[in-house]
């Protein structure tokens, strides 16, 4: 309500001039500075999303912002600020033509929508491990304070799980299949039935129409052999650069839960690896590992083909979990939208801070990492295949 502040004589009536009352501005101003504030309340973690093959993350980073915003500019906007105006008006129950100013209240057209423009304009939104263009699945985003949790997964050293398929018979420049051929190879050779040598383990299978029996030469168990001296040189290093003393009591308790990390820097670190399909010539493996890049990932289907004495390309790359998160918390292209994202935030919230919480404190208070002499900060290219040397065959 209006308080009078004065009044004027006016064509022989009298003004009286109203202010709005204190609490009638408080209430507009609360009203003004919850505008934006209501919108971005559930905005605020993690969540992930589905990365298809073919499309770069900056352009799923743009895309997600783009969302949000549409999002947040179609709720319904507040109800207009009311302002007090003085109107000029013929005085009620006046026989003379007299003119009185009414306080009046009236809507306030500053913060239409028309006038101030839209409510939000820009959004950051972070993104966690990367996947380059070709590579597909769990793309970690984070808005808000997300943005600063990003930060401690990096810091916690998480592990990936990703399954890569490759496939036997060709190199390529880039260890990709739609890359520049380098080199053709065979996975298996052929020989006239009557004059075959079948050594033991090898398969066999008859080609009808030449008349011929194919052997291969790359057989599971050979990958199999050559899997778990990767995974076995990889667990060495793993030691090696979590930078524990391998006699403690902590270091035991540590292995034993599975939470030696890094402490640091360090090349690609596999903690795990299988082979899920073997169909010669493709192959599938399941990779757990963290320092990775995609690229290294298909230099490893590579080098696994030349210790099997032939060559393979890799033609798929697909990350299955990053972290705490899997393949059924990523959020698919058609719900890239602010309910659903706001939805996923809210759920993953108390695992993400449950799961940060035990990643970083087996890391309280350790030493400190090793200077820039110690081997984990060299930045000389090294094999897929062990962090320190090649495979032996």
């Amino acid at each position: 309500m209006a308080a009078p502040i004065g009044s004027t004589i006016f064509g022989g009536g009298t003004i009286q001039h109203f202010r709005p009352s204190s609490a009638v501005q408080r209430t507009e101003a609360a009203r003004a500075s919850g505008m934006g504030s209501a919108g971005l309340a559930r905005l605020q973690g993690l969540f992930a999303v589905y990365k298809p093959p073919g499309l770069k993350w900056k352009h799923l980073r743009d895309t997600v912002e783009l969302q949000l915003l549409k999002g947040l500019n179609a709720g319904k906007p507040p109800a207009p600020q009311q302002r007090v105006r003085f109107l000029l008006g013929p005085v009620e129950g006046s026989e003379e033509k007299e003119l009185t100013l009414t306080a009046t209240r009236v809507p306030s057209l500053i913060d239409h929508p028309l006038v101030r423009g839209l409510a939000f304009t820009s959004l950051k939104v972070g993104v966690g491990h990367r996947l380059d263009s070709q590579a597909s699945g769990v793309l970690v985003l984070g808005v808000g304070h997300g943005r600063g949790l990003l930060t401690d997964m990096y810091n916690a050293h998480l592990t990936k799980n990703y399954t890569v398929r490759g496939v036997l018979g060709k190199a390529t420049d880039d260890f990709c299949e739609d890359g520049r051929l380098v080199e053709k190879t065979t996975y298996g050779f052929l020989t006239s039935p009557g004059k075959l040598l079948q050594p033991p383990g090898l398969d066999q299978v008859y080609c009808q129409r030449s008349h011929q029996l194919t052997i291969d030469h790359v057989t599971r168990e050979k990958l199999n052999r050559i899997l778990a001296v990767i995974q076995g040189s990889h667990q060495k290093a793993l030691v090696t650069y979590s930078n524990l003393d391998l006699q403690t009591q902590e270091a035991y308790e540590m292995a034993v839960s599975g939470v030696i990390r890094p402490m640091n820097k360090s090349p690609m670190l596999i903690t795990g690896i299988r082979c899920l399909q073997f169909a010669p010539p493709e192959f599938l493996l399941e990779v757990q590992c963290m320092h990775e890049t995609q690229k290294q990932l298909r230099r490893l289907v590579h080098e696994i083909g030349l210790e099997l004495k032939s060559t393979a390309v890799c033609t798929q790359v697909r990350r299955t979990r990053d972290g705490f998160f899997t393949l059924d918390d990523a959020l698919l292209r058609t719900q890239w939208d602010l309910p659903s994202i706001q939805d996923a935030i809210q759920a993953a919230a108390p695992r993400v801070a449950a799961e940060l919480k035990k990643s970083l404190r087996p890391w309280l208070g350790t030493q400190e990492p090793p200077g820039p002499g110690q081997p984990w900060d060299s930045e000389r290219p090294r094999s897929a295949l062990g962090p320190e040397s090649h495979v032996g065959h």
